[in-house]
C-alpha cells in the first residue's frame, strides 16, 4: 500500500512539473509571437537579426 501511495504522489508531482513547464513554454512562445508581430508592423529588426555571417573567424589567428 505504501508503494502505491508514493507512486500516486510522484505521479501528481510529475504532472504539476509538466504543467509548469508547459505554461513557461507558452509564455515564451507568446512573447516571441508578439515581438515578431511588432517587428512586421514597424519593419524594425528586434533581438534576432540573423545576419547570416559567422560570429567568429573561420580560422584562428596565428601568433
Amino acid at each position: 500500500m505504501y508503494e502505491f501511495e508514493t507512486h500516486r504522489f510522484r505521479h501528481a508531482e510529475l504532472r504539476r512539473a509538466a504543467a509548469r513547464e508547459r505554461l513557461a513554454r507558452e509564455a515564451v512562445d507568446a512573447r516571441r509571437a508578439a515581438r515578431r508581430a511588432e517587428e512586421t508592423l514597424t519593419g524594425a529588426l528586434g533581438a534576432e537579426p540573423h545576419t547570416g555571417r559567422p560570429r567568429r573567424h573561420r580560422l584562428p589567428r596565428t601568433a
